[in-house]
C-alpha cells in the first residue's frame, strides 16, 4: 500500500496504480511520429501516390501536427483506438481513388508493426522519472498496470524493451475490452484481474480520456500529467491532481 503526494495534495492507501503508456511513461511524439511516418510512406508506395505530395497529408489525417512537432490534441493517433487511425488513413486514400484502400491499410499497418519491432531503440524513449517512479511504487508492494489505446501486444513489447516487465503486473490495450477510453472497461478489467477495488486505485494519464476513464471507473483519484497531449487548464477542469510529469509524483 502506498501514499502519494501530487502538488502538495496527499492521496493515501493506494494498492493499484494504472498508467497510460504514451505521453505518460513514454515520449508520445517520438514514438507515434515515426510509426505514422512509416505507415504513410508505405501507403503511398502501395497506392502509387507521390510521397512528396501525399505523405504529409496522410500523416496529418492520422493525427501528426508536423509543423509544431506534436500530436494533434484531438487525435486520432495516440488518443483513439488503432481502428480509428486506420480508418482515417483509409478515408484519405479513398479520396485519392485508391482501390481497396481498406485492405491496403490493414495490411500496411500490420507490416509496420512487424518492421518496428526491430527498431524499438529508436521508437521507445521513457520520459524522465518514469522508470524511477515505477520502481518506487513496486517497493511499496502496490500493483502496477498499463491501460493504453495501443494494441496489448505492442504495449507489452515496449514494456519488455524498457526492461520493466517485472514491475508491471498487467498490460491492457483497447483490443482487450469492448469499449476503449474514456469508458471504464479497461480499469474494471484490470481491477478484477488484480483483485483491487476502485477505492484503492489511481489512474495516471496525460489525456482527458485517461482522467475521465478514472472518474467513470470511480477510482479514488485520477492524476493528470502535462507531458503529453493535453494542456494543463483543460486537465484542471477534470482533476485537482496535476503534475508537470510523472517525476513530480511523490511516493511515501
Amino acid at each position: 500500500m502506498a501514499d502519494i503526494t501530487v502538488n502538495g495534495r496527499c492521496i493515501d492507501g493506494i494498492d493499484l496504480f494504472v498508467f497510460d503508456k504514451d505521453g505518460t511513461l513514454i515520449d508520445l511524439y517520438n514514438y507515434w511520429y515515426h510509426m505514422v511516418e512509416m505507415r504513410a510512406r508505405r501507403l503511398c508506395e502501395e497506392c502509387r501516390l507521390p510521397a512528396a505530395e501525399h505523405m504529409g497529408n496522410l500523416m496529418s489525417e492520422m493525427g501528426i501536427d508536423i509543423p509544431n512537432k506534436r500530436l494533434k490534441p484531438e487525435g486520432p493517433v495516440g488518443l483513439l483506438p488503432r481502428e480509428v487511425v486506420q480508418k482515417a488513413a483509409e478515408m484519405y486514400l479513398e479520396k485519392q481513388r485508391c482501390v481497396n484502400a481498406g485492405d491496403i491499410c490493414f495490411r500496411v499497418f500490420k507490416e509496420i508493426d512487424a518492421v518496428s519491432a526491430d527498431m524499438l531503440d529508436k521508437l521507445v524513449k521513457p520520459l524522465d522519472g518514469a522508470l524511477d517512479l515505477l520502481r518506487s511504487i513496486k517497493f511499496t508492494r502496490a500493483k502496477i498496470a498499463i491501460a493504453t489505446t495501443d494494441k496489448t501486444q505492442r504495449a507489452e513489447l515496449a514494456i519488455k524493451f524498457l526492461g520493466i516487465g517485472h514491475l508491471v503486473d498487467i498490460v491492457v490495450g483497447a483490443d482487450k475490452v469492448k469499449n476503449s477510453k474514456p469508458a471504464p472497461d479497461m480499469l474494471e478489467f484490470i481491477g478484477s484481474s488484480l483483485n483491487v477495488g476502485p477505492s484503492r486505485s489511481v489512474m495516471v494519464g496525460d489525456a482527458k480520456t485517461d482522467i475521465q476513464m478514472g472518474i467513470n471507473a470511480k477510482f479514488k483519484a485520477s492524476i493528470a500529467v502535462c507531458s503529453g497531449l493535453t494542456a494543463r487548464d483543460e486537465l484542471a477542469k477534470l482533476t485537482p491532481y496535476i503534475a508537470d510529469d510523472v517525476s513530480k509524483i511523490r511516493i511515501g
